[in-house]
C-alpha cells in the first residue's frame, strides 16, 4: 500500500489530532459527531439524515466487509466527511463488489484516519456536538490558526433547513408486494430506502413524495395513512411540514411519524423541540416502550428532541396525547402518540439498516391503525 497524505481535523473549539487521508484528497466542514455502530457503516454513509455532518467511527476497525449495491439507503453517500481510527486493508465479504475507500473517494468524500477515535469521541461527549473541518493535501500543512477560522466560518447546525436539500425531487411510487391492501404517502423529509420498502412488503403501495408537497395534494392523494420519514437539520425551521402535519391531523388520517417526523408531530402537537447536547447514533440505543414496559435495542440517528412531560397525559390542539417512548440512557423522549387522534411517532430507525430489528412491528401497529380506521 502506498505512503498516506497527511491530514488534520480541527475543531471549533481548536482542538487539532493529525493523521492520514482517507478518502478524496481535500477539504471539508461539517457537524462532528459520533457513531458507535461495529457495522452497517454503508447504511450509514448513505443516510441523509447525515447531511452536512461529520461522522467519527468510534469502532477502530471500519471497512472489512467493503461496499456492495443492494445495501445503500440512498442513492449517494451524504456524510460530509469519515473519520476512522483503522481502516481496512482488504474487503473480505461475498456480497463486496468494491472498498469502502474506493468509494468514498469516487464520491469525493474527504476522510481521515490513523487518529484516536475514542478520545475525539470522548471530546464531543464532554463539550458537545460541533463543527469541524478535515484537512488534507496542502491544506493539511496550513496554520492551524488559519484552518480554525475556517471552520468557524462555516455554518452550524442549528436553524439549518436541510430536508428539501435531500428529499426527493419527483414523486415516485414504491408498489406492494404481493396483493394491495393499504396506500400511504411519505413525506421524504430524507428518507430511507428500507422504509417504504418494508411498508410494501406488508402490502402498502408507498407513494414517496417531495419534502415541500403541499398539504391539499398530500391529502388529495385518498391515502389511508401518511408516513413522515427521518430527514437532517434542525426541525424548528421545518414549518412546512408542521403545516402539512397539522392538515393530515385535522383531516383524522393515520399517521406515523420516524426521527424527524416524530419532531414534526411533537412541533404540530405545540411541543418544542431542542439541540441535544451530542445526539444518539448507532445501533444498540435502549428504548423503553411505556405503555408496556418492554424495552427494544434500537437504532438512532438524531441531534434534536422532542421537549415533552415524560408522565401523565397532556393537552394537544388534536387533543390528548402522552409520551410513548423513552430513551433508558438519558431519558430523552423517544415516542409520542395521539389519543384523540390517529397518530404516533417514534424518535429511532423501526426500518433499522443498519441495526437490530426490535422495533420493526410498529410498521404492523401502523397498518392496524389504517385498518380500523377503514
Amino acid at each position: 500500500m502506498s505512503r498516506r497524505e497527511r491530514a488534520v481535523l480541527v475543531l471549533e473549539d481548536g482542538t487539532t489530532m493529525r493523521g492520514a487521508a482517507y478518502g478524496a484528497i481535500g477539504s471539508t466542514f461539517g457537524e462532528a459527531v459520533f457513531s458507535t455502530g461495529m457495522t452497517g457503516y454503508q447504511e450509514t454513509l448513505t443516510d441523509p439524515s447525515y447531511h452536512r455532518q461529520i461522522v467519527v467511527m468510534t469502532a477502530p476497525h471500519i471497512g472489512n466487509t467493503g461496499v456492495n449495491d443492494e445495501d445503500p439507503e440512498s442513492t449517494r453517500i451524504w456524510v460530509s466527511g469519515y473519520i476512522v481510527r483503522d481502516p481496512s486493508r482488504i474487503a473480505s465479504n461475498w456480497r463486496a463488489t468494491r472498498g469502502l475507500e474506493d468509494e468514498l473517494r469516487d464520491q469525493g468524500v474527504v476522510g481521515l484516519c490513523d487518529v484516536d477515535t475514542r478520545a475525539l469521541t470522548r471530546r464531543l461527549r464532554e463539550r458537545g456536538a460541533m463543527r469541524m473541518g478535515i484537512f488534507s493535501g496542502g491544506q493539511a500543512h496550513a496554520p492551524v490558526d488559519d484552518l480554525l477560522e475556517q471552520v468557524l466560518a462555516s455554518p452550524v447546525m442549528t436553524g439549518a433547513d436541510l430536508a428539501g436539500e435531500v428529499s426527493t425531487p419527483a414523486a415516485y411510487l414504491v408498489p406492494a408486494v404481493g396483493e394491495r391492501r393499504l396506500t400511504v404517502a411519505a413525506i421524504d423529509l430524507g428518507i430511507k430506502a428500507m422504509t417504504p420498502r418494508l411498508m410494501a412488503e406488508r402490502g402498502i403501495d408507498v407513494h414517496v413524495l417531495p419534502a415541500a408537497t403541499s398539504a391539499r395534494d398530500v391529502l388529495g392523494l385518498g391515502a389511508d395513512g401518511v408516513f413522515f420519514s427521518n430527514g437532517p437539520g434542525d426541525p424548528a425551521t421545518a414549518d412546512h411540514a408542521v403545516g402539512v402535519m397539522e392538515a393530515v391531523l385535522g383531516a383524522r388520517v393515520p399517521v406515523f411519524g420516524i426521527c424527524f417526523g416524530n419532531q414534526i408531530l411533537g412541533r404540530a402537537l405545540g411541543l418544542g423541540t431542542y439541540k441535544l447536547r451530542y445526539g444518539h447514533r448507532g445501533i444498540n440505543q435502549p428504548v423503553q416502550d411505556l405503555r408496556t414496559g418492554k424495552i427494544e435495542i434500537t437504532a438512532h440517528n438524531h441531534g434534536f428532541a422532542v421537549d415533552a412531560p415524560r408522565e401523565g397525559i397532556f393537552q394537544t390542539p388534536f387533543g390528548a396525547a402522552r409520551v410513548s417512548h423513552v430513551c433508558r440512557n438519558d431519558d430523552v423522549v423517544e415516542g409520542l402518540e395521539c389519543l384523540d387522534v390517529p397518530a404516533f411517532s417514534v424518535q429511532y430507525h423501526p426500518e433499522a439498516a443498519a441495526g437490530p430489528h426490535d422495533a420493526s412491528s410498529l410498521f404492523d401497529e401502523f397498518v392496524d391503525l389504517m385498518q380500523r380506521r377503514n
